[in-house]
């Protein structure tokens, strides 16, 4: 068990070297957010807290489906992928290993937006929950990423084309621009489906004081989605992973 935990840390730096600036990672995982937050908030006066709150789960969504999905492709077309699965190591373990290069890359660009709504005035009244629901975030997330990049492809465009037909629906279903309770009734249904509604409630809550669901309610659903998607994640690269070789 410490041999994997040690191997998938070494898979974790490795990949760190080598991904955290690739052009898929900065457009998706930066760009993206930035500009959706400047088109949602210019033009309307809405409290500051709010929009911060806003911003700051479509970065942690963002920045940590950004990384995972471009490592897997991408070894498959340089054959560092041959190289793995010829060591001494599980599927399982590779996979926590890009999970946790992920998590860190959306960890710490999750700080710029902290940062930025502290130096606007906002003040975080529930950092503990703040800090809990970003971690949380960073690994469902990550773990979401793992099965965009289960399709047995060399091409990081097809995944990453596949990764956008999924990720900008859930920003615009998940209560970023528009709270959860003020929409309708099948509004709150589709939100209450997608994992970035609860990270969003969290932000909320750590700035605000106040979200829709309960707080134990967002911190237990990111937990069910990371499980969720983690399992499933494992089962589609076992799959594809001799089509890759």
């Amino acid at each position: 068990m410490i041999d994997q935990i040690r191997r998938a840390y070494a898979i974790a730096k490795k990949d760190v070297r080598i991904y955290y600036l690739k052009g898929p990672v900065i457009i998706f995982g930066i760009l993206s957010p930035a500009f959706l937050f400047l088109a949602f908030m210019i033009g309307r006066d809405l409290p500051v807290d709010f929009l911060i709150a806003g911003l700051l789960g479509m970065t942690i969504f963002f920045t940590s489906t950004s990384v995972t999905p471009v490592i897997a492709p991408t070894e498959t077309q340089t054959r560092n992928l041959e190289r793995l699965a010829a060591a001494p190591i599980s599927v399982t373990t590779i996979l926590f290993g890009d999970m946790l290069a992920s998590v860190l890359f959306g960890i710490v660009i999750s700080l710029v937006p902290i940062l930025l709504g502290m130096a606007l005035g906002v003040t975080i009244v529930h950092p503990f929950i703040l800090a809990l629901g970003i971690v949380l975030a960073a690994f469902c997330f990550s773990a979401m990423g793992l099965i965009f990049s289960s399709t047995p492809t060399s091409m990081t465009s097809t995944v990453m084309m596949l990764s956008t037909m999924v990720k900008f629906p859930l920003v615009f279903i998940s209560g970023i621009f528009i709270p959860v309770q003020e929409l309708p009734s099948w509004g709150q249904a589709l939100a209450s489906l997608s994992p970035l509604t609860y990270i969003t409630e969290l932000c909320r809550y750590s700035f605000q004081g106040a979200c829709h669901y309960p707080v134990m309610v967002d911190i237990g659903a990111l937990l069910v989605f990371l499980i969720v998607f983690m399992v499933i994640a494992i089962k589609l690269h076992e799959r594809s992973l001799p089509k890759r070789l």
